[in-house]
Order: C-alpha cells, then structure tokens, then sequence
C-alpha cells in the first residue's frame, strides 16, 4: 500500500497540475529533507527569580543529553545511539529522527551558574537557570519630595 499525499481543493491555483508538480516536489524530495532543520525548537521565557529554557526532543533518553557550561555559554547537546537491529519495515519517507545536535545559549550576567536544573519530561528538556540575589528586581514606592 503506498501513501498519497493530496491536496484536498485547499490551493487555488490557475494551472493545478504545475502547482501539484512542484508543491510533490519541494515538499517529498529528497531536498526538502536537507532544508528541514535538525535542532530542536527551543522556548526561553524569564520571570523575577529565575530563565526556563525548553526544548522539544522526543523520543530521547536523559542519558542521550549532555549540558556543559564553559564560562557563560550553556551548551545543551544529544546523541541518540542506534543499535543495529533487523527492521522488517521498508521505508518510502522517514522524517523524524534525532542523530544528534547542538544548541548553546549565551547566559546574561544576571544568572547564577552555581544554580541551574534540568529535567525530561514527556519529550520536553526542562532547564531552570536561577538568577544572582542583587540581579532581582526589587521593587519599592518613590516618594516625590
């Protein structure tokens, strides 16, 4: 049985075999697999204490991941070993897969080294980056003389 990919109306080209021809083309071939970006997306958010940085990697172990951070760059990086085992399945695309990566992040000066977690939850590397005590923002009311 072979899968085919259909438009479905959604285009509304003038001439709908050219648009199919090269819309099958830029989008299965062998050069839309290259184009594709093979890092993780990644979510960086910050509130008053601390940076969370998220990553998207599925179908990885904790033990695949190694985070180093060599002076303020926090480097985050994966290599998925692959055993060589006898797959039945033949193949006609195969579009997800992590061989390996590496993502690193320079950290302000705000962050506290010493104080960095990570966790792997549900396909998601959670880090936590806490920020240095005098780098909180503190707040207080400003009386007008």
């Amino acid at each position: 049985m072979t899968l085919v990919k259909f438009n479905n109306g959604l285009k509304n080209n003038a001439n709908p075999l050219f648009g199919d021809v090269f819309d099958s083309f830029f989008n299965d071939s062998f050069l839309s697999d290259r184009l594709v970006s093979r890092v993780p997306a990644v979510n960086i958010a910050e509130n008053d204490n601390e940076f969370h940085i998220e990553l998207a990697v599925p179908g990885l172990r904790k033990e695949d991941f190694k985070i180093n951070l060599d002076k303020n760059v926090l480097t985050i990086s994966a290599e998925k070993k692959s055993e060589n085992t006898q797959e039945t399945k033949k193949y006609s695309k195969r579009e997800y897969s992590y061989n390996s990566f590496v993502r690193s992040f320079t950290l302000p000066e705000t962050a506290d080294h010493g104080k960095i977690e990570a966790d792997y939850t549900d396909g998601i590397l959670k880090l936590t980056v806490a920020k240095r005590e005098e780098a909180k923002f503190q707040s207080r009311e400003i009386a007008i003389k």
